[in-house]
């Protein structure tokens, strides 16, 4: 961020004072090395040391949490219930840990996996601080060679990149950002130390997932709080709440239960799926259901719903028009609640954010939105915004811009896979994997929580993609093998099934597809066939010793032998 915004000292992560664990180390060898210390990683660094390898894992920042280490910004917190989103590979974390709330805020997550971390004794085994900046596949050996910006070098024979879809912060390129004399702060970059909003002048540009949830936190400190919205999205309740002892009490009680729910629902919660159409309920039903809907907590909107919500127009359409009669009965002015009501996609053609007390925000008198594709941004000045309607002066601009999400932290760490081929440039058309988890001409190197990754409870499916990369490579290490490669036919084969689902409803203007990012090609970033599918495709790998996958013995043990 400190190339594009202006920065005080604790506001991008150094990785130098204030580090725990292990720092980087120059020249050591591991059987396994994993980037990035988010929830992927840090379980997989778990598995891998548990199936007898020898690991480490590199962080950029100098705490554990990946995504809930960095997004500090007022009111971020999960949006998945917090008891779905935790570890399920041991009772007794299950049961020493209580979430206080349904869906708990950040600071609590953040203490979650710093607990996991020590309560497993994982810490010593990961180095902060350390921005990988290049990993390059040695052929002979059958080995990478990981570099940070430290100084750091590891040699691993496999690389697992945990780097995360949400781990890269977009900014829109707008003239004049570098001039703006204010405070400037990426919602996913966020200082440690507080900010103080009392009495100033914001402007947030964006109002997805994240920018929804701050919105409302900092409209009472502000002077003016001006909101620059370039898409509506279908935003719903989240309808939090406390879990009260009787519930906590439920939830130890039920952990097999839980876990094996968990572990096997198509979207990764405890929601139960509605075995109707929306069409075999009378309207009058209908319209009860969407109430209990709009009053359920989180994704229950999505995954609760009529099983052809997201199939069935008619279904859709009156679903979106039930929530746009709630946006006008909130929102006082009808200017603005035109504004805030999607026009051009309906429910799940976009990632659905939640929020507490958004609408209501919009009819404090202190804050005001912006259609920017009515009045566009023209750039940034020294002291504020000027849009086609003149310059309004600011002393703080929050960026709730999103990332580029899928490939863009893979795409950053300098990974060159045989003959020196980087992997930029073998996806400068798009990802090309196997099951979300490997790429062709990339030996040893995976990349669960990646690109055709997850469409439901984001831990719950990397969790599946962890477990078959340690399984090849247990495989690999009781079979005498030292390199893995994913075939040609078999990437090709999930990349094709990927592109062309008829599953996928995603706009092109969706970060899901890419649309988001100027210049990135528009591809299927998801896994819109489904965790069953993925599944059920994990499983007959297994069972039949990896047919997708190659084994093999380096190239110098073999002369060796």
């Amino acid at each position: 961020m400190s190339d594009t915004t202006r920065t005080s000292p604790d506001q991008v992560d150094t990785g130098s004072a204030g580090s725990t664990g292990s720092t980087g180390s120059t020249g050591s060898t591991v059987d396994v090395l994993v980037i990035g210390a988010g929830v992927t990683g840090i379980y997989q660094l778990h598995l891998a040391r548990e199936a007898g390898f020898s690991v480490k894992l590199l962080e950029a920042g100098t705490g554990v949490g990946g995504t809930w280490y960095w997004n500090r910004y007022p009111e971020a917190r999960f949006d998945s219930e917090s008891y779905t989103y935790g570890y399920l590979f041991s009772k007794e974390l299950w049961e020493e840990w209580e979430w206080s709330e349904k869906f708990a805020g950040q600071p609590e997550i953040e203490r979650y996996f710093n607990h996991v971390v020590d309560r497993f004794d994982l810490r010593r085994d990961i180095s902060f601080g350390v921005k990988v900046t290049a990993a390059v596949f040695d052929e002979p050996s059958g080995t990478w060679t990981v570099r940070g910006s430290d100084g750091t070098e590891v040699r691993a024979r496999f690389v697992v990149a945990a780097t995360g879809n949400l781990s890269v912060p977009y900014i829109p390129a707008i003239p004049g950002r570098e001039d703006f004399r204010g405070a400037q702060h990426h919602t996913s970059r966020w200082p440690k130390t507080p900010i103080d909003f009392t009495g100033k002048r914001v402007a947030q540009i964006g109002t997805g997932s994240s920018g929804v949830q701050i919105i409302s936190a900092i409209a009472d400190d502000v002077e003016r709080l001006t909101v620059f919205q370039k898409d509506a999205d279908w935003l719903t309740p989240l309808n939090n709440g406390p879990i009260t002892p009787e519930e906590q009490a439920e939830l130890k009680a039920n952990f097999e239960s839980i876990r094996d729910t968990l572990n096997t629902s198509p979207s990764g919660f405890l929601h139960q799926i509605v075995m109707r159409s929306g069409l075999e309920d009378s309207p009058e039903d209908r319209q009860a259901f969407y109430e209990e809907r709009w009053n359920g907590p989180g994704f229950t909107k999505l995954t609760e719903h009529y099983y052809d919500m997201l199939s069935n127009e008619t279904v859709n359409a009156e679903w979106c028009a039930f929530m746009a009669d709630k946006i006008r009965s909130i929102v006082k002015d009808p200017e603005t609640a035109e504004k805030l009501i999607p026009k051009a996609h309906g429910y799940g053609g976009r990632r659905p954010p939640f929020g507490t007390g958004y609408f209501e925000t919009y009819n404090k008198p202190n804050v005001s939105l912006v259609d920017i594709n009515e009045t566009p941004i023209t750039r940034i000045t020294e002291d504020g915004i000027e849009t086609a309607a003149g310059v309004e002066e600011f002393d703080i601009i929050i960026w709730a811009t999103g990332y580029d999400f899928g490939t863009g932290a893979l795409n950053r760490l300098g990974v060159r896979g045989r003959q020196g081929l980087p992997l930029k440039e073998y996806w400068s058309d798009g990802p090309r994997t196997y099951l979300g988890v490997a790429t062709a001409g990339f030996p040893n190197f995976f990349f669960p929580g990646g690109p055709h990754g997850a469409t439901g409870n984001n831990p719950r499916y990397a969790g599946d993609q962890v477990e078959i990369v340690t399984d090849a490579i247990v495989h690999a290490r009781d079979h005498g093998h030292d390199v893995i490669e994913v075939t040609e036919a078999a990437e090709e084969e999930w990349t094709d099934s990927v592109n062309n689902s008829t599953m996928s409803s995603f706009l092109e203007s969706s970060y899901f597809s890419g649309g988001n990012i100027p210049g990135k090609p528009i591809k299927q970033l998801l896994n819109p066939s489904g965790r069953w599918k993925l599944q059920e495709l994990i499983r007959e790998a297994v069972q039949n010793d990896f047919p997708a996958l190659t084994f093999s013995k380096a190239t110098e043990r073999k002369s060796e032998a």
